[in-house]
């Protein structure tokens, strides 16, 4: 999936309200004077799929279809390809600088090891909850929380047993996965689909909460989650009905409803039973699906991919014969026209 720069930048107006929530719980109070962040560095550790991936995929052994290391993505911030499935910076880039830290660096290549006391992004672009989905060619959550598990480790020889616990405990962990589990039914042959939608949710759910239940075990107390977007209304999801005349494809929101839904409820109850649970939770759905719905209030034309070729753009030629900005007279006015309306933010 490929994010414009302006798009982003859209999401981010909710994320910002978002982060400083996650800023609020993360920093300590004495006297009811509020700690600056410059006096009280506050570690960011990311966990999820392409939305927040910022190029840990560009290491491993995998294909293109998971990788984002070419152009055009990078060219209007960067000037470069990192791997970040976007032209320029992603949401957590964005909480960073808002949180007056740097880029948070990703878990590989292994020489970033020195800048995480920052945090650490472990996010794999085409990753779920579950480790059938894309296996062998992505880093799905329980991966990832093992990375984490090396982090915490190399923290401890660095700075100590004392102080690794306390920038764990006063850390924000940010969570966004799962929409690759479900989009995964859609495109493969998935033995996974002889269960119910409500039991196949309870399983991505249940990988989650063990995750999450680990990091608070290893310490982690403040958290943060952004729910599903619309699956069944993205272009990617659309391409692949052809015939369809119904603006999303039902079967997917279905999935993505049960999903926020048992979410929501999962950190309700979450908050009761670990004591010490924070979090602070976005609604992705209703701000994507407010962009769907009234594009032009957005300052958007149409509602189509940014990068891609077919019906929609939605079908997957970044970086191919479709997608080059440098020669595609298509692309390069489409996506300029997002550029300019990010400048007149």
């Amino acid at each position: 999936m490929y994010f414009s720069k302006a798009k982003l930048k859209l999401f981010i107006l909710f994320f910002v309200t978002y982060s400083s929530n996650l800023l609020i719980i993360s920093i300590n109070c004495q006297d009811d004077h509020i700690l600056s962040l410059s006096r009280r560095q506050v570690a960011l550790f990311i966990f999820g799929d392409s939305v927040f991936d910022a190029g840990i995929n560009n290491y491993i052994n995998t294909t293109t279809d998971y990788q984002a290391n070419f152009w055009p993505y990078g060219e209007s911030f960067f000037d470069y390809p990192t791997g970040r499935f976007s032209d320029g910076r992603l949401i957590p880039d964005f909480i960073a600088e808002y949180a007056e830290l740097p880029f948070i660096p990703t878990f590989l290549p292994y020489h970033n090891h020195d800048q995480f006391t920052y945090g650490v992004n472990f996010a794999s672009g085409g990753a779920g909850a579950l480790v059938e989905t894309h296996q062998g060619f992505v880093i799905d959550l329980e991966t990832q929380l093992s990375y984490f598990k090396i982090v915490e480790k190399l923290l401890k020889q660095k700075l100590g047993d004392e102080e690794a616990e306390t920038l764990l405990s006063e850390a924000v962990y940010l969570f966004g996965v799962g929409g690759n589990d479900y989009f995964n039914l859609f495109t493969s042959n998935s033995s996974d689909l002889h269960f119910s939608k409500k039991e196949f949710v309870g399983m991505v759910i249940g990988n989650l909460t063990n995750t999450i239940k680990e990091i608070f075990m290893r310490g982690g107390r403040k958290f943060a989650f952004a729910n599903l977007c619309p699956l069944g209304c993205l272009p990617a999801m659309k391409v692949l009905f052809p015939g369809s005349t119904s603006p999303c494809v039902e079967d997917a929101q279905e999935f993505v409803q049960l999903h926020n839904k048992a979410l929501s409820e999962l950190l309700q109850e979450l908050e009761g039973e670990l004591k010490g649970f924070k979090y602070a939770y976005h609604d992705f759905f209703t701000s994507i699906s407010q962009r769907f719905n009234n594009p032009s209030k957005y300052g958007f034309k149409e509602v189509t991919a940014c990068c891609g070729s077919g019906p929609y753009g939605g079908l997957s030629s970044c970086g191919g014969l479709q997608a080059n900005c440098r020669i595609n007279v298509e692309w390069n006015s489409r996506c300029h026209r997002a550029i300019q309306f990010e400048d007149a933010i």
